[in-house]
């Protein structure tokens, strides 16, 4: 993942620059190392989770590039280490490789690699290692011994930003900006993307990661992020910095340093861009209340598709990006839409290794033909072009969606845009717009993805979403289970269930019902016995969790 020597130049300065940042004393909350006590060692009961990720290989046809812009990737490789070594202190905190060298199972080690901490993404944040606290929900963004009624007491300028960490100093909270906090090597990450911006062949390009390495010392994101937006014609992507707030459970509020560098699919790409027209129509028609979609989505927003050649930090924790809609800023949202990249490499991965040995096991033999991969990338694919529907500001002055709803905000958008994404379908394919199939493939595909993604465990947006929607679905009827523990989707039922379930979820999000989403993931958001059952059948036939890569310069050819 990290052969070359240039990275490890910079990866290993980074490091030391990031040492001398940290305290040095244990962090609550992690799993601190001690040279004069044991190794840790895998708790009995998570020996059977150790090969839950297929092992595959990123790779991508780089013919068609320049030897610049070759370089360039190389370049913004060594960009992207920097970040994921800063999700390693946001997730886990300073410790990393004392961590790692007192795991000396070679599984286990790669485990830990895995989750970033011992701590098992996919099942809880369960604890896999003796002797490791349970994980804080705040991660490193918090004081470990800070609760939320401190937090919601304090006087504080910017105390839910997106961008900084609460510290305690001399008994007091204290809100550090991350460009301060993890100045070093965000300064050096900075360099890169401008070293790489000089190599850019693509003048938006070049923008965007000046402005972005300009971003990461100011923590002002958004002038970036409309220059991102304006960027149309790059065959190579980048998606850079902090930006999502899943790894904050305690509030939702803090974005975690990520990276992923993309290949253009130009072929696939064009038959993706007529889609984002039809946003304000489809807004329009929304099984919903009119005050709930009174916002203009962004109709000039574009939907491309990709080959992903390298993850980084909390894009390549746990489960594993498929689909991206960004960016996250509201007032970008309203004035330009999002941009939605289908990763359509790891997507493949995904389908051919866990969807089609899930429908074999899980779903009736008569509507297995219905598993196809079109609806596999479509149903994804409106996943992020319906991020853009409904509603950004609460209705009634409790602010904007995200801040009204707080940690339960991202799995309700995720269970949002998972809904209105059928939604999409089934109006595009009355349309005629959609030629590829019937409704019944895309509801049984959808079906057969929830018990992909229910399996990413509580702890995550995508699965807290799955489990409310599948015990939704359970009570409408819009399936049955048979007596061999199979699945068979009812069509009527189901197509009433989406316009339920997709006018709970806006009214919620607009009426910033705080209280009445915590009842419904309270209530809905759990494994039953039978469902249980069913997913313990696919463990035990071998079927893959998730996927983890072989990714990097050599991989490349770099």
């Amino acid at each position: 993942m990290r052969k070359n020597p240039l990275s490890g130049i910079l990866l290993a300065t980074s490091l030391l620059a990031l040492s001398a940042c940290q305290p040095k004393d244990p962090v609550a909350g992690s799993a601190t190392a001690n040279p004069e006590v044991a190794p840790y060692s895998l708790l009995p009961e998570f020996e059977n989770r150790l090969d839950i990720y297929k092992q595959v290989q990123l790779n991508a046809d780089l013919s068609h590039l320049s030897d610049n812009q070759k370089t360039m990737l190389a370049v913004l490789i060594d960009a992207s280490v920097i970040m994921d070594e800063l999700f390693w202190q946001q997730a886990y905190g300073p410790n990393k490789d004392e961590l790692l060298a007192q795991i000396t199972d070679p599984k286990v080690r790669k485990f830990a690699e895995i989750n970033y901490g011992p701590w098992d993404r996919l099942d809880g944040d369960k604890a896999f290692l003796t002797g490791v606290e349970a994980k804080s929900h705040g991660a490193q963004f918090y004081p470990q011994d800070m609760d939320k009624a401190e937090f919601e007491a304090a006087q504080l300028p910017a105390k839910d930003g997106l961008y900084s960490v609460i510290e305690r100093q001399a008994g007091e909270l204290k809100v550090i900006p991350y460009s301060q906090k993890y100045k070093v090597p965000l300064e050096r990450a900075a360099g890169l993307l401008k070293q790489a911006a000089v190599l850019a062949e693509n003048q938006e390009f070049t923008n965007y990661l000046n402005m972005r390495a300009e971003a990461l010392l100011s923590d002002d994101y958004q002038a970036s992020d409309f220059a991102w937006m304006d960027m149309k014609t790059n065959p190579i992507e980048l998606v850079y910095g902090p930006i999502e707030t899943y790894e904050d459970q305690l509030f939702g509020y803090r974005a975690a340093f990520e990276s992923y560098v993309l290949i253009k699919d130009l072929k696939w790409s064009e038959k993706l861009a007529k889609y984002a027209q039809f946003l304000p129509e489809l807004q329009q028609g929304l099984p919903v209340a009119e005050a709930y979609k009174q916002e203009t989505p962004g109709a000039n927003a574009d939907l491309n598709a990709y080959d992903v050649i390298y993850y980084a930090g909390h894009s390549n924790a746990g489960s594993k990006t498929i689909a991206i809609n960004l960016p996250n800023d509201e007032e970008v949202q309203l004035s330009k839409g999002t941009r939605r990249l289908q990763l359509k490499n790891a997507m493949r991965a995904k389908f051919d290794h866990i969807l089609v040995p899930i429908a074999q096991e899980l779903i009736v033999p008569e509507q297995r033909q219905n598993i196809t991969f079109d609806a596999f990338f479509a149903n994804t694919m409106f996943h992020e072009v319906a991020h853009g529907l409904g509603i950004k500001n609460t209705i009634n002055d409790k602010g904007t969606v995200r801040q009204a709803l707080k940690e339960h905000a991202s799995a309700l958008e995720e269970g949002k845009a998972d809904i209105l994404g059928l939604y999409m379908i089934q109006q595009l394919l009355e349309k005629g717009e959609i030629a590829e199939g019937v409704l019944q493939d895309y509801y049984t595909t959808f079906m057969a993805g929830i018990f992909r993604s229910v399996r990413f465990g509580a702890s995550s947006a995508h699965g807290k979403a799955n489990m409310v929607r599948f015990n939704y679905f359970k009570e409408q009827g819009a399936f049955s289970r048979n007596e061999q523990g199979q699945y068979s989707v009812d069509m009527d039922k189901m197509q009433q269930a989406v316009s339920s379930l997709s006018e709970l979820i806006l009214t919620l999000q607009g009426n910033g019902d705080y209280d009445g989403v915590a009842k419904l993931v309270a209530e809905k958001g759990l494994i039953d016995e039978a469902l249980q059952a069913d997913l313990d059948r696919l463990s035990q036939a071998n079927i893959p969790v998730d996927i983890t890569f072989t990714q990097g310069k050599q991989v490349l050819g770099l």
